[in-house]
C-alpha cells in the first residue's frame, strides 16, 4: 500500500487517539475519576494494539481494535449522558469514583476563567464548630465543567468513528491481499522450496583406470 492509503490514515488516527487518551488520563487522575481512569487505561492498550496491527499487517489485531472502538463510543455516550444529567444520572453523584471519594471532575474548579476561593471551617465568620471541612467556592467560569467533559467525549466519539471506518477498510484490504496471495500459491501441493526426492535407482560402481 502507498503512503496516502487508508492504512497510513489509520496509523495517524491511532496516534491521534493516543494523544487524546493520554491528555484525558492526566486530567482524570487529577480529579480521581477512577472509572474513567480504568477505561482510558484499556483504551490506550487497545489503541497501541491496533497501531501495531496496522503497521505489521495483522488483521486480527485490527479487528480487536474495531470491536473496542465500538465499545469506546458507547462509553463516551454514557459520559455525555452522565454530565448532562440524562435520565436518572447525575453529575453530582460519586458514580465515576466508585463511591470511594467525593471528588469530581478536575475542570470543576480549574476550568477556563474559574476563580477558586477556599472557605475555611466554621464559615466566613470563622466561628468554630463541629464542621472541620473547608469548602471551595468557584465563580466566573467561562465554560462550565460539564460542557468541557462533553466536548472531550464528543471529540473521542468523532475520532473513534473515523478509526472504526478506516479499521474496517484496512482489515478487509489486508485480508483480501492475504487471500489473493494464498490463491496464487495455494494449489501447489509442495512448498515453494521443496526439492523432489527421486528414488535412487542408479548404483554407484567403482571406476578403474586402465594403465
Amino acid at each position: 500500500m502507498g503512503c496516502c492509503t487508508g492504512r497510513c490514515t489509520l496509523i495517524f488516527i491511532c496516534t491521534f487517539q493516543l494523544v487524546l487518551a493520554l491528555e484525558r488520563q492526566v486530567f482524570d487522575f487529577l480529579g480521581y475519576q477512577w472509572a474513567p481512569i480504568l477505561a482510558n487505561f484499556f483504551h490506550i492498550i487497545v489503541v497501541i494494539l491496533g497501531l501495531f496491527g496496522t503497521i505489521q499487517y495483522r488483521p486480527r489485531y485490527i479487528v480487536v481494535y474495531t470491536i473496542w472502538t465500538a465499545l469506546w463510543v458507547a462509553w463516551n455516550v454514557f459520559i455525555i449522558c452522565f454530565y448532562l444529567d440524562v435520565g436518572d444520572l447525575s453529575k453530582d453523584s460519586d458514580l465515576l469514583t466508585f463511591n470511594i471519594s467525593a471528588h469530581h471532575s478536575w475542570w470543576r474548579e480549574h476550568g477556563p476563567g474559574c476563580t477558586r476561593r477556599e472557605i475555611p471551617p466554621g464559615g466566613v465568620g470563622g466561628v468554630g464548630g463541629m464542621d472541620t471541612h473547608s469548602y471551595v467556592s468557584v465563580a466566573g467560569c467561562l465554560l462550565e465543567y460539564e460542557y468541557i467533559e462533553v466536548l472531550h467525549s464528543g471529540c473521542q466519539i468523532l475520532v473513534s468513528l473515523l478509526g472504526f471506518v478506516y479499521a474496517c477498510y484496512v482489515a478487509s484490504a489486508i485480508t483480501e491481499e492475504e487471500d489473493s496471495f494464498d490463491f496464487i500459491g495455494g494449489f501447489d501441493p509442495f512448498p515453494l522450496y521443496h526439492v523432489n526426492e527421486k528414488p535412487s535407482h542408479l548404483l554407484l560402481k567403482p571406476m578403474y583406470l586402465s594403465t
